[in-house]
């Protein structure tokens, strides 16, 4: 029973950093929020934090991880409102873009996140969004939706481009006005997998015939 409280405790204590470090982080920004400040807005110590993130910069690896996969979520969401498999694929992309107007999002994932952490493309969480947009784009090739290119190669290219596009947006200095043409090159850029109308029929018999082979 002293164990689950205890391990009760540490996550309860690992949760109040969490969103206290969101505030911070968003409201100052990582390099000038205090940690002695932030702990102590939750009534807790450095050593706290120290034994839940290892450091400062673990705390934003958590933060960006966590703020990262509600994104995913939210991209989700709205790519669910689409019944086409295209607009569902493109939707996805092009709400992880338009996130580059939050804020938070703006502020910690595509500012802080990559000048202190390092290269998003490297991040567990945009590792977990490529393994299901590969899972998504081998699909639609299977379907002959997408032409039969490599599905991993597509899945980079897609997931890269909507997550380059979120940056330059966050980091223009007209973020308003960046937006519609980053969106409209996406959409553009990706259409060039996109079989038309006219080569479905033949790419789906060529799909067809590899697969019997």
């Amino acid at each position: 029973m002293a164990g689950k409280r205890r391990s009760e405790t540490m996550e309860e204590n690992r949760a109040k950093l969490l969103s206290a470090a969101r505030r911070a982080f968003a409201d100052k920004g990582f390099a000038a929020a205090s940690m002695d400040e932030l702990t102590a807005s939750v009534g807790l110590t450095r050593g706290a934090l120290y034994h839940n993130f290892g450091d400062k910069k673990g705390l934003l690896a958590a933060v960006v991880a966590e703020i990262d996969g509600e994104m995913a979520q939210r991209a989700k969401a709205e790519a669910a409102k689409e019944t086409d498999a295209w607009q569902q694929l493109l939707a996805e992309g092009i709400t992880y873009i338009k996130m580059a107007l939050d804020e938070e999002v703006r502020r910690i994932v595509l500012l802080d996140g990559p000048a202190f952490l390092g290269d998003p493309a490297q991040w567990p969480s945009q590792n977990s969004c490529l393994e299901a947009t590969r899972q998504t784009v081998t699909g639609m090739i299977k379907e002959g939706e997408l032409k039969p290119v490599d599905a991993d190669a597509a899945a980079r290219l897609l997931n890269g481009a909507a997550l380059n596009a979120a940056l330059w947006v966050a980091a223009s200095d007209e973020p308003d006005q960046a937006l519609p043409k980053m969106i409209d090159a996406f959409t553009a850029l990706a259409s060039g997998l996109r079989n038309m109308p006219d080569e479905l029929g033949g790419n789906r018999l060529a799909t067809a015939e590899r697969e019997a082979k």
